[in-house]
């Protein structure tokens, strides 16, 4: 009865607290289980990052190692080819230029070249004459050199041949026999008639390392073709029912006659209305220019002068447009961009006459009748008595 009696008594108290026991033994076992589980992420995760660093750092070395180098040529490169630098661009548009102009391989060799050299950041805009197929690297150098400014030769507008062979000798230094060479060898449009009169195009031209008499001259034919192109010039005097080189010559006589634009369209419908007899009426006679400016080209020393006298305006030349209808045979100098766009769209009137007025300023007067031209020249004359610049 007894052993019956303890079992019955102790039994349920020993059961509870096995259950207590095992519960706090569950609980340990979840909360182990939990921290074992974020251990085994942490220690997961940080295998996944050394892995991807790693790898990143074994492939990309790998890769860097096996990517092939940007196209490049081996260089020297051969023959000429002139390339235009566009001002603001930058190494890879420069790249892409050189590139589509066959002068480097490949515009990603250029801009590691061009990375790898610090000049490169003072490349300029303009136009360079470079080798087709260079070495990147040397392209760059060469871009480099060619910007390095020696000197500058400044053509003003109106300068005669001779005149512009006088000042490249002495702003550039090339020797006189040089530059006379050039001149004759330049290569002209084919409407020149092979005279480089008046096809010089007057404008600022740097003097780098590597710019000769040749490539001086050449840069200035090609800077008047750029202005000739701009003008319209072809299309222009086939309108007005000139060859291209009778406009050039209308023009030059023009930036002769008057320095400021406002007075060149002006100029040019005098012009057009004594060639045409339109003032035959007020004294010129049909075809007659009667320009000075054309005359002092004929009159050797004489080209820098105000007046003509009687006698001048009787020499025996075909410059002479006091004596010979028409036009001159060629331009008396090298007309700046304005003048050949007043040469090809004259103002509209009645205009036979112009005279300077004042020659500190270049007021010039315009006259439609003979008694007003003589006003204009009074007013000149008066002028000339109290300077010294006629």
């Amino acid at each position: 009865m007894s052993h019956l009696g303890l079992t019955m008594d102790d039994g349920p108290r020993t059961t509870r607290a096995a259950r207590r026991r095992q519960h706090r033994r569950r609980r340990r076992h979840r909360v182990f289980a939990l921290v074992a589980v974020l251990v085994s992420l942490a220690v997961v995760g940080g295998l996944v990052a050394a892995v991807a660093f790693g790898g990143r750092a074994i492939f990309g070395g790998v890769f860097a190692g096996i990517s092939a180098p940007a196209p490049d040529y081996p260089g020297p490169g051969s023959g000429q080819v002139v390339v235009t630098i566009e001002p603001g661009v930058s190494l890879r548009e420069m790249g892409s230029t050189l590139t589509d102009a066959g002068v480097v391989a490949s515009q990603e060799a250029f801009v590691e070249a061009a990375e790898k050299n610090p000049a490169a950041l003072g490349i300029q805009a303009g136009q360079y004459t470079l080798r087709k197929e260079m070495r990147a690297a040397d392209a760059v150098l060469a871009l480099i050199e060619s910007t390095t400014v020696l000197g500058r030769v400044v053509i003003p507008e109106g300068f005669g041949k001779a005149q512009i062979i006088e000042r490249i000798v002495e702003q550039a230094g090339f020797p006189v026999e040089e530059v006379q060479a050039a001149v004759e060898a330049a290569p002209l449009p084919a409407y020149s008639d092979g005279d480089a009169e008046g096809f010089l195009f007057p404008a600022t031209y740097d003097i780098k390392p590597d710019t000769t008499a040749a490539s001086l001259v050449k840069m200035m034919v090609d800077r008047f073709g750029q202005a000739a192109e701009s003008v319209g010039l072809e299309a222009g005097a086939a309108a007005r029912n000139l060859t291209p080189r009778q406009a050039v010559t209308l023009a030059s006589i023009i930036q002769r006659e008057v320095h400021l634009e406002e007075d060149m369209a002006d100029v040019a419908q005098v012009a057009y209305n004594r060639l045409s007899g339109a003032c035959n009426s007020r004294g010129i006679p049909a075809g007659l220019l009667q320009m000075d400016s054309t005359v002092m080209y004929a009159a050797p020393g004489q080209s820098d002068g105000v007046f003509t006298s009687d006698q001048l305006r009787s020499i025996n030349s075909p410059y002479n447009t006091y004596r010979m209808k028409g036009l001159p045979p060629g331009p008396i100098a090298s007309p700046g961009e304005l003048a050949l766009q007043a040469a090809l769209n004259p103002s509209n009137g009645d205009y036979c006459f112009f005279s300077a007025v004042n020659l500190d300023t270049g007021e010039t007067k315009f006259a439609v009748t003979t008694e007003e031209h003589a006003k204009n020249v009074a007013e000149l004359q008066a002028f000339c008595r109290e300077s010294d610049l006629c």
